[in-house]
């Protein structure tokens, strides 16, 4: 009993937080604390300022062999890819109409790295996690950025150009704050403890006010409506994904932290800005909501069992 009250207070205390940050955010939405102007400007902040700035720290502090390793960055790229063209296959077989297919694969394969899956992993391993997190969000930000543009182009015939699309990679604040924060952390270069200080100070107040701004953007009343591709894409991002990437990673060799936060990242719930993606191209845009809303709720219990799972064989 002493073994199974450990386990269920190490996973509690992974996913417990979140959800009640995420839960205050809709509550407070709900009773007119949080406004839409206060949901926006949070939003930049915390993209634009906050994340790039916890990023830079989380390596800068932390000696580079610390951070993810070329293995661990190779996997997570080549796991990505193969699980892409699994929904791709999946979705020409099961979704209707043609055009929401992009909008499906999309939910389904690109997590919510840069806040859920960040929390996630500081709360399980601390700054130790978000250090070995940080490189590998930066890396596979740019992969999932590109396959799903790939992927919403297809199935809504629509090009956004090479040029758009490296254009928004190379100025990415996430990205900008890694490669700022790499030589750093290679070189051990001294920086001012002031600098380093107030950093410390907006990293500290980042994943609090972004999950806030998450959870008051969730909507949960439009639900009903494309319901079956939503829970189609859900599994998908829920079920699938986590499970075969974490086999993938058990089965090539990788164990507890790397092997945890491999699966932490891959359990993260649907990325915020596919919505923002959808809507731009002219897709389905009340069906990408849906999906990032079922995740962002069903996560919390799938990454909860996850956690449990490797956590009861010893394995993160």
């Amino acid at each position: 009993m002493t073994d199974f009250l450990a386990l269920l207070d190490f996973s509690l205390g992974v996913t417990g937080p979140i959800f009640v940050l995420l839960g205050l955010g809709v509550v407070l939405r709900r009773i007119g604390v949080i406004t839409d102007a206060f949901i926006d400007g949070g939003s930049r902040l915390v993209f634009a300022i906050g994340l790039p700035t916890m990023l830079f720290v989380s390596i800068a502090r932390t000696p580079i062999a610390d951070s993810a390793g070329i293995g661990m960055l190779v996997y997570g790229v080549a796991a990505t890819v193969a699980i892409w063209l699994l929904m791709e296959w999946l979705a020409s077989v099961l979704v209707q109409p043609a055009r929401d297919r992009g909008v499906v694969v999309q939910g389904a394969f690109r997590s919510n790295f840069g806040v859920v899956g960040l929390a996630y992993c500081a709360n399980a391993y601390g700054e130790a996690g978000l250090a070995m997190a940080a490189l590998y969000v930066g890396v596979l930000t740019i992969l999932v950025n590109i396959l799903g543009v790939i992927t919403l182009s297809r199935s809504l015939h629509r090009s956004q150009g090479a040029g758009r699309v490296l254009r928004g990679i190379a100025t990415n604040p996430l990205i900008i704050g890694i490669l700022l924060a790499l030589p750093v952390s290679a070189f051990a270069i001294p920086l001012p403890a002031v600098a380093m200080k107030s950093a410390g100070y907006i990293a500290d107040m980042t994943l609090p006010l972004a999950l806030l701004c998450t959870g008051a953007t969730l909507d949960f009343r439009s639900l009903r409506a494309e319901a079956g591709n939503a829970a189609l894409a859900s599994v998908g991002k829920l079920v699938a994904m986590p499970l075969l990437f974490t086999l993938g990673a058990w089965a090539a060799g990788f164990r507890a932290m790397e092997l945890g936060v491999l699966m932490l990242m891959a359990s993260a719930p649907s990325a915020a800005a596919s919505y923002s993606m959808v809507r731009a191209m002219g897709g389905n845009a009340t069906l990408a909501a849906n999906i990032i809303a079922l995740t962002t709720l069903g996560s919390l219990l799938t990454t909860s069992a996850g956690v449990s799972l490797l956590r009861g064989f010893g394995l993160m």
